[in-house]
């Protein structure tokens, strides 16, 4: 089942602040002083990069739940984390302290710890710490640390960036992923919600008894979907193996050996192109089903998109280039040639080639010769047809050869029992009834899903939804 020149500001702690250009974009200056500092807590016999940090620390975001009945206690917490910001009060030195659950500020005074001065001399944002004392709240009212015991666990030598700005921003923020991810907390929010997509997805087959397997990335034999592979060569075995394209074969295999209900979450592999949904790799969810057909694969993968639509967006209406789109209503029957025929004036059916070739150059969809009907009609659908299909629907029976590995329509053996998810003008997933000759595979349907879906729950190109996506490497 195969799927279908940059400015950044930086600071130091001393109220400099720098537009730097360039990937790095880092002053060698600034480097300069905090190796100066670094040099400093070595010369006073202070390790600035601990292998342990003592106490048990508490989770910022806990500490703020309960801050109200800790602080009336006096309870004495210890909390570690990264230096996001740093105000310099004279006789008192205010640091904006953050863990991946939150931030709180920690407040150090000269009449309270005796290295006060040493420590205002070395500390920088960027800067890892471990602080300990009471809670308390300042005039303002903000939630505080006053600090009574204070450690570097580990010195940063590279300035942060402050924001990210400019016409190229998100080339940068795609290379230097890790400092986008600690300055834009929307971004970390993102991948947050990813890893409760996938883990939607996976409760609710277990849920339905389904069986999560591993099946291998190397194969000697591309198969289970049209993409080109990528190759690589096994030194001990001396012979040539191919990333796999798809995960359907071996989950295929298991059902002939007796498993009726398999699912697999992995990464696949095409050597093509790179566009706003598409990926060389990316995550794909494949399950197959014995003794089922794509009527039953559309009822439960309705109810399990909304299942975990609602736990990603919260709800089951999300925003897509500017459009509401409603996931919680039942969603619609599209008939493939219904549509087809509306959009572009042709029955699938019955078209022949040429009257498909003049259809596409119409398009202004550039046909190469080779190009069968099976082609020729997908590509019409994917310019003419799916741009219209805004609400989530399923889009059922296409012609045969756009899908020859699914089984034929008994009422229509031109046409066949695949289905797919459509929302959004494109789509988002895609199953259909087996094919089962050869070793006798039972009766089956299978269905696959890609992180296409969720980049179009997040409204982000793919590559946006991706933690680290692969990036050209710049060259001077």
């Amino acid at each position: 089942m195969g799927r279908g020149a940059q400015c950044c500001s930086y600071s130091g702690c001393g109220g400099k602040s720098l537009a730097l250009v360039g990937s790095i974009g880092m002053r060698e200056d600034l480097i300069e002083e905090r190796r100066k500092k670094l040099a400093r807590l070595k010369e006073a016999g202070i390790d600035p990069y601990p292998a342990r940090v003592r106490g048990r620390i508490e989770a910022i975001g806990i500490i703020l739940r309960g801050f109200d009945v800790l602080s009336r206690r006096k309870k004495e917490v210890v909390v570690a984390g990264r230096v996001m910001g740093v105000r310099d009060q004279g006789g008192v030195l205010f640091l904006d302290v953050r863990d991946e659950s939150g931030s709180i500020q920690a407040v150090l005074k000269k009449d309270s710890l005796a290295d006060f001065n040493f420590l205002k001399s070395v500390l920088d944002r960027g800067d890892f710490v471990a602080t300990s004392g009471p809670l308390f709240k300042t005039k303002k009212g903000e939630r505080s640390v006053e600090v009574k015991e204070f450690r570097i666990l580990a010195k940063s030598l590279r300035p942060l960036p402050d924001t990210w700005y400019g016409l190229e921003e998100t080339e940068t923020r795609l290379r230097q992923r890790y400092l986008d991810l600690l300055i834009n907390q929307d971004v970390a929010g993102v991948f947050r919600k990813k890893a409760i997509f996938w883990q939607g997805f996976r409760d609710r087959l277990r849920q339905e008894g389904f069986l999560e397997v591993e099946t291998p990335v190397l194969e000697p034999i591309p198969g289970g979907a049209e993409a080109e592979p990528f190759k690589t060569h096994h030194n001990a075995l001396d012979m040539d193996l191919y990333l796999r394209i798809s995960l359907e074969l071996s989950l295929k295999k298991l059902l002939i050996g007796g498993f009726e209900k398999v699912f697999e979450i992995g990464r696949i592999f095409r050597n093509e192109g790179i566009d706003r949904e598409h990926l060389q790799d990316y995550t794909q969810l494949e399950f197959y089903w014995a003794y089922r057909d794509y009527r039953d694969l559309m009822a439960f993968v309705e109810k399990m998109y909304k299942s975990v639509i609602k736990k990603v967006a919260g709800g089951f209406t999300t925003k897509h280039g500017g459009k509401s789109i409603n996931w919680g209503k039942k969603w619609a029957l599209v008939d493939y040639v219904a549509e087809f025929k509306k959009a572009s004036g042709l029955d699938p059916l019955t078209a022949s080639p040429d009257a498909l070739e003049r259809a596409a150059s119409a398009l202004d969809i550039e046909i190469e010769p080779h190009f069968g009907k099976g082609r020729l009609i997908d590509l019409i659908f994917k310019k003419a047809v799916r741009p219209r299909l805004i609400q989530p629907c399923f889009l059922i029976d296409p012609p045969v050869e756009v899908e020859p590995l699914a089984k034929r329509l008994a009422a229509d053996p031109r046409r066949v029992e695949r289905v797919q998810v459509m929302a959004c003008g494109t789509e988002l997933g895609k199953g259909f009834s087996e094919l089962n000759d050869e070793y006798g595979m039972p009766p089956a349907a299978g269905f696959g899903v890609s992180e296409r879906l969720f980049s179009v729950l997040m409204d982000k190109p793919i590559r946006e939804t991706v933690v680290f996506p692969l990036v050209k490497p710049k060259r001077d």
